[in-house]
């Protein structure tokens, strides 16, 4: 069991300290160290956990400024396009919002999602990929009852794999694409959301736009 440190041990260093790895407010970091006892790694999970409360808050407002950024690949071959929007232009000039748009542009060029969200999986591409999953199932004797949980895992792994708010990140897998902006949203204190991408890679078919 950890030894709780009393509230005046903690530091204006500390404090400083976790500010600078997580760009939260300074009280904010304060509360953190007090609420974990002063671990530096149990107060940034504190502040992820509180920042993406805050990020939900601010989902459902407009965000209709932003920026297009462009990424092309060492080699000339592989490039992707991304829109990425912000409630203010102000937060759209932002260095760190426009390093978030070159790092999912860097993401969609390796990961190679073919859709933006779950919504966007076209009805029929869903359908069939049950049936499919039915099919293995039924194949391996698996019974009946547990059917549509084996199909609903199934249908996590895929989306993981294509839809790209719900891959990993490949930066760090231990995130998802959507926590990633979750918690550019709570440091930057406005909605943020992607609108569209498209990649495009020598030698393949132009690929649908996502929207």
């Amino acid at each position: 069991m950890s030894k709780e440190i009393p509230v005046a041990d903690i530091s204006a260093d500390k404090v400083k300290q976790l500010r600078e790895a997580t760009g939260a407010g300074m009280m904010d970091c304060k509360r953190a160290l007090e609420a974990t006892n002063g671990d530096l790694e149990k107060a940034k999970d504190w502040l992820r956990q509180k920042g993406m409360a805050k990020a939900a808050s601010k989902a459902g407002r407009t965000a209709s400024q932003g920026l297009v950024h462009a990424y092309i690949h060492h080699n000339g071959q592989l490039g992707v396009l991304v829109e990425l929007n912000s409630e203010s232009d102000f937060v759209a000039r932002n260095e760190e919002f426009r390093h978030l748009a070159h790092e999912l542009a860097v993401h969609i060029a390796a990961a190679n999602p073919r859709w933006l969200r779950r919504e966007d999986v076209p009805a029929e591409i869903l359908s069939r990929e049950k049936t499919i999953y039915e099919a293995q199932a039924r194949e391996l004797k698996r019974p009946e009852n547990v059917l549509p949980k084996i199909v609903e895992g199934k249908l996590k792994d895929f989306y993981k794999q294509d839809v790209l708010l719900d891959q990993p990140f490949a930066k760090d897998d231990a995130r998802t694409v959507a926590e990633v902006i979750k918690e550019a949203i709570a440091k930057l204190g406005e909605n943020i959301t992607i609108s569209r991408f498209a990649r495009f890679k020598v030698g393949e078919s132009l690929p649908e736009e996502a929207s």
